[in-house]
């Protein structure tokens, strides 16, 4: 074994920084490999990711978030272990959150979440996006510098789901304050298993189960009293508590995942000015853009599940009750699916193959918000923000950059980026 694929992915804060050195030596040996720490199946390559995703019979989504930390509360063994999933999952952290849960419970609460994010809502939230979009701009744009994640991309990533939710506007700084003074690096994934002894969304649990209370009881014409009286496919009316988790599922994915893409996005182009001028004068380049920056720095490193049953992927036989992580960051640097897959390639034809969003039942739902918030504010912020660049001053000169991660094992992003640009007349369309 090297020293490469020896190291903890876990705990080994060089790993946070460029993990993909270690993603290609695993894959390099066998796209379903141990990593010798915690006794996991690191799932690397792109068609194996693939067919665990897919294949809900069997693995189950109920350690998706936690993984070994702390691991099934009970021994899992014998071929068939759903029942004892069934009977101990409750046990495990954040097992009442969209992500974990596995049909029926997931179809249910899933089929609620899409009535929000219905087309005709999205178009609706557009508008407010370019405008939400031109306020925070308005904030820093004189400056000709800002630090992106803190001064646009968190609050703007937050505010567009508070709207989507209709969070009442009095109640939005408050959500900014508590949840931005948080953010991914208090969250799941840090390799510290107190982080994830309890749930830490407590903050949207008290506020969502207020909104939700109120708007059954004095029903109102807002987005809120609409969630408030969803009902399941079956016609049957949701707990409260139900309607609470689905609110707060949006609310935590939605708002760090797009702002870890703003942020690689932003990167990505003031790294390259020819790019960042291609994008600027033909806008038809971004979705293709968004989509290539999910690829080539995907946001969710990757997502645990727990074998069912005994399963053959990859040629690699797991046993019932084996943890197994599916790496997105590296099936989608997978070359056997993506050509010299660490090259920008804004016109690769098959970049939104990429698994940033995860597949199958489990595929993220906000993903069509995600994208039209990238591809909406990245549009405002070329029309407002010229000569885009990263500051020397903060990060040092090129090809000696100096950047921090968010440092946890479960999402990829830029901690902060500073930048200096000329601003751009407020006007532009």
């Amino acid at each position: 074994m090297t020293d490469l694929e020896s190291r903890n992915f876990f705990t080994d804060n060089d790993l946070v920084g460029n993990p993909y050195q270690y993603f290609d030596r695993l894959r390099s040996l066998c796209p379903v490999h141990p990593e010798p720490h915690h006794d996991v199946m690191m799932v690397t390559g792109y068609r194996e990711a693939d067919e665990v995703y897919r294949d809900t019979k069997g693995f189950s989504a109920c350690n998706s978030v936690t993984g070994p930390f702390p691991g099934f509360p009970v021994p899992l063994e014998g071929d068939d272990v759903s029942r004892l999933i069934a009977e101990h999952r409750d046990k495990l952290p954040m097992a009442d959150l969209l992500p974990t849960m596995d049909p029926p419970d997931h179809t249910n609460h899933r089929a609620l979440l899409m009535q929000l994010i219905d087309p005709e809502r999205l178009s609706e939230n557009e508008e407010f996006m370019r405008r939400l979009a031109d306020r925070q701009l308005d904030a820093f744009i004189g400056r000709g510098r800002c630090e992106f994640i803190r001064d646009f991309a968190q609050p703007f990533a937050l505010l567009v789901v508070a709207e989507l939710l209709g969070v009442p506007e009095a109640d939005r700084d408050d959500f900014t304050l508590q949840l931005l003074r948080g953010g991914a690096e208090q969250g799941t994934g840090s390799g510290d298993e107190s982080d994830v002894a309890q749930n830490p969304l407590e903050f949207l649990y008290e506020r969502f189960n207020t909104y939700i209370k109120d708007r059954r009881a004095n029903p109102r014409d807002d987005m809120l009293s609409r969630l408030a009286t969803a009902s399941f496919p079956d016609g049957s009316t949701p707990e409260v508590i139900d309607v609470v988790r689905i609110a707060t599922s949006l609310f935590a994915a939605g708002t760090e995942t797009t702002a870890q893409l703003l942020g690689t996005m932003i990167y990505l182009a003031a790294e390259r000015p020819g790019l960042q001028e291609a994008l600027r004068r033909d806008r038809s380049l971004i979705p293709n853009f968004v989509e290539e920056s999910l690829r080539i720095e995907s946001p969710i490193k990757g997502s645990f599940r727990l074998t069912r049953r005994p399963v053959t992927v990859g040629g690699v036989e797991l046993g019932a009750g084996t943890t197994v992580m599916v790496l997105n960051g590296a099936a989608n640097n997978d070359p056997g699916q993506f050509p010299d897959p660490r090259k920008l390639d804004i016109s690769r034809d098959n970049a939104r193959t990429h698994l940033a969003f995860g597949q199958g039942i489990h595929a993220c739902p906000g993903a069509p918000l995600v994208r039209a918030e990238a591809q909406v504010s990245f549009n405002r912020i070329l029309d407002r923000m010229a000569d885009i660049r990263i500051s020397d001053e903060i990060h040092g000169p090129p090809g000696a950059r100096r950047f921090r991660h968010v440092p946890v094992y479960m999402l990829r992003g830029l901690a902060s980026i500073s930048l200096d640009f000329t601003p751009a007349r407020a006007e532009s369309a």
